[in-house]
């Protein structure tokens, strides 16, 4: 079966269209198909390639194609680290869209954590929200382009959105070889998640590019798919698949903290708390299959009361499954956190923060009681409490797997995946 796809997303990035042209209205450049503009440049040439970096003036776009674009290939020729430009704005953040021969990632480890059968997909490598306590540029500062974009900008990694060019294109030439599907067999129904990077749904834009990458893999193989967003736009995505794909797709919605304005001090740019929740509902009423995401659980003043309130929540009766993790040290992300808290008026909360995350001691103390909590409202079947253990943590964690703790990190025996 042969299905159409989606509108043509944010700089045509995964369309058939090799070179866009810029508009130019009043001393701004319009991407075509997009609300977003760049703002005045005149250096820049009104022409562009898909990634962003801007063609000279007197370069002819004549004989351009898409293979001596999209950077494919050894060394990928001709990509300027030293010259990045964004193709337009989100949220105030410049978006950047870089070469890639990967959209799909087939030994992911989010495998482990049972969000998926270690299969991931993602159409960019920094994202349009902003979160306190974002653990992505830990995986990517090594990155060339993130290093380039980064070092040429001088901005922050939060401060920056990252495409990867042509990721519709790029994921349907790993879904076949010879023009013929890889994992079409008819038993080979594997969860597939989406993103372990970036959001799914942040925009209109990124929900059709999102919908155009679910249909090529409804379409060439039998595998499910698992969508997580922070955005209700989410929902817009469950409209537009066909309905008989409904059965493979599983939608869920990080919800770690169920105050609107806590949530908005943590977490930039992002869909409302509540609104992720009634989309959720919406969801669940309409016959979809969801699933909880309570990450992270912050410090609570009673945490057991938390537990129970995030259950009613995301109305745990119609969950498949409901994951569950504290906020992990990684960067700076107690940090940062902790003075989101304090900007956004949450000082308190900012004070427990602090206190249940000040020595390794307190963060384990911190995540044993979370678990606990979790434990007696979340049936040992549907929960999935994500933890990092060490050498010292390990068997406590372990004694606790039939319960629903899932045990991460470096000090977890490979036989224990």
């Amino acid at each position: 079966m042969k299905l159409t796809s989606a509108s043509t997303p944010l700089n045509a990035v995964g369309s058939n269209h090799i070179v866009q042209t810029v508009n130019i209205v009043q001393n701004k450049e319009q991407i075509p198909g997009s609300a977003v503009e760049i703002k005045s440049a005149d250096s820049l040439s009104p022409i562009a390639n898909a990634r962003g970096n801007f063609l000279p003036a007197k370069q002819s776009v004549e004989g351009l194609t898409a293979d001596n674009q999209s950077g494919c290939g050894a060394g990928e020729a001709g990509v300027d680290l030293e010259n990045l430009k964004p193709v337009g704005f989100i949220n105030g953040k410049p978006v950047f869209v870089v070469p890639t021969t990967t959209v799909l990632n087939t030994k992911s480890g989010f495998g482990h954590k049972l969000l998926c059968d270690f299969l991931t997909i993602t159409a960019g490598s920094a994202c349009v929200f902003s979160c306190a306590f974002c653990y992505v540029i830990t995986l990517l500062q090594k990155n060339k382009y993130i290093k380039a974009i980064l070092g040429e900008t001088r901005l922050n990694f939060s401060d920056i959105i990252v495409r990867r060019e042509y990721p519709v294109p790029r994921l349907r030439e790993q879904l076949t070889s010879r023009g013929k599907p890889k994992f079409k067999h008819p038993c080979d129904n594997r969860v597939c998640y989406g993103s372990p990077l970036v959001d799914v749904a942040a925009t209109m834009d990124l929900v059709k590019e999102t919908v155009e990458m679910c249909l090529v893999i409804l379409e060439l193989t039998n595998w499910q798919i698992r969508l997580l967003s922070k955005s209700p736009l989410l929902l817009q995505v469950a409209e537009r698949i066909p309905a008989e794909f409904k059965p493979r797709m599983i939608y869920g919605f990080s919800t770690g903290t169920l105050d609107v304005g806590m949530g908005n001090a943590i977490e930039k740019g992002t869909g409302l708390v509540s609104k992720r929740i009634e989309a959720l509902h919406t969801l669940q009423d309409r016959g979809y299959r969801t699933y909880g995401m309570a990450c992270p659980v912050l410090p609570q003043p009673d945490m057991k009361q938390y537990a129970v309130q995030m259950a009613q929540a995301l109305r745990l009766d119609k969950c498949e499954d409901v994951w569950v993790e504290i906020l992990n040290s990684r960067d700076d992300s107690m940090a940062a956190t902790e003075k989101a808290l304090r900007k956004g008026g949450f000082c308190s909360q900012a004070d427990l923060f602090a206190e249940a995350t000040r020595t390794a001691k307190d963060r384990e103390d911190y995540a044993r009681e979370t678990f606990l909590a979790f434990a007696e409202v979340i049936p040992a079947k549907k929960l999935h409490f994500l933890q990092y253990v060490n050498k010292n943590t390990l068997r406590w964690w372990s004694k606790r797997k039939q319960r629903g703790a899932v045990l991460l990190g470096k000090a977890v025996p490979q036989a224990a995946y």
